[in-house]
């Protein structure tokens, strides 16, 4: 799915008038699948029910399968294949995730680096990722199958800590990169470089480097932009900054950021990768952020809008006060 510029759409909307609204022809792919891959949330058992189901509906449909090993076999259709997650995706044609938004990040880091296109079943609570309910699950995997589908291709970003000029950690986000305190409590300072220019020195619990996927996950809460997915930029967040002017910024993804701690006394920083823990940042030592090589292909059903999920899952528009509410005498 192609996405273009706030300008331009305006451009548009004032030059040209909709003749139709039929979707842009890179909607609809020719591409079909016989091999998929599923993944699932094997803590879940509504997810594990999901599985299943969408096992059996695959198996009667002739195709080829690989299964995560992850998933325990009881909950799987008989003689299922089974194999380790490094290997699920070798001659993959579709990653199938079911679960949150939690199992489509990770999932998504395997279907970037194997070049799979993933598509989510929602069986979590908030689903900014995987957006096919249950309910839809079957008629929505027959449409895809059938080559009716939008994709979507989201950047995702790559975190090193060098410890002089070796690499002694790494890692891929496709939500954010996320650096804190060690322990609990204590005010974190550390510096923040943009492409060799300093842009400040922070106070405060940590700071968030946040893709446009991730901007409405942690870097929301620090006050950062919703940011439309198919921009090319990453938001940078500090969260709670002992400054009040200290704001989050939105900069091009063809830049490198580099982080390091300011005070000498101990403090140990902790980088996570979409929740992931990456390594230790200790003074001395530099945190590099950059977009990766690697991107991930998102598979919608038919109907899909972007700005609809924003609507349904922040409530906009919606009075969600109790109205029965009575008064406190």
């Amino acid at each position: 799915m192609r996405f273009e510029s706030a300008a331009l759409i305006c451009c548009h909307h004032k030059l040209l008038p909709r003749l139709t609204n039929r979707p842009p022809p890179d909607r609809y792919m020719n591409k079909h699948f016989s091999t998929v891959a599923v993944m699932g949330n094997h803590r879940d058992q509504q997810a594990l029910d999901s599985v299943r189901s969408l096992l059996q509906h695959l198996n009667k449909l002739g195709l080829e399968l690989a299964v995560s090993d992850s998933l325990p076999t009881d909950a799987l259709p008989g003689n299922t294949p089974q194999m380790a997650d490094e290997l699920l995706l070798d001659g993959a044609d579709l990653l199938v995730a079911v679960g949150g938004d939690g199992t489509m990040l990770y999932a998504a880091r395997h279907a970037a680096k194997c070049g799979v296109p993933l598509l989510g079943i929602n069986r979590g609570r908030l689903g900014f990722l995987a957006d096919v309910s249950p309910e839809q699950m079957q008629e929505s995997i027959d449409q895809v199958l059938a080559g009716q589908f939008g994709k979507e291709r989201r950047m995702l970003l790559r975190v090193e800590i060098f410890s002089g000029d070796a690499s002694k950690a790494n890692g891929l986000a496709m939500n954010d990169i996320v650096l804190k305190n060690r322990e609990t409590g204590r005010m974190l300072e550390f510096q923040t470089i943009v492409d060799g220019h300093y842009v400040n020195t922070h106070g405060g619990d940590g700071f968030i480097a946040a893709t446009p996927t991730g901007s409405t996950a942690y870097a929301l809460s620090c006050g950062g932009p919703i940011v439309e997915p198919g921009m090319e930029a990453i938001v940078l967040a500090p969260i709670c900054p002992h400054t009040l002017s200290d704001r989050p910024i939105v900069i091009s993804s063809q830049t490198t950021t580099e982080v390091m701690l300011t005070q000498d006394d101990g403090t140990r920083g902790e980088v996570n990768a979409d929740g992931e823990f990456v390594g230790e940042l200790t003074v001395g030592e530099r945190l590099r952020i950059v977009a990766a090589e690697q991107k991930v292909d998102l598979i919608h059903p038919l109907g899909y809008d972007y700005f609809g999920t924003l609507r349904s899952k922040l409530y906009w528009g919606r009075d969600t006060r109790n109205r029965s509410r009575r008064p406190i005498d």
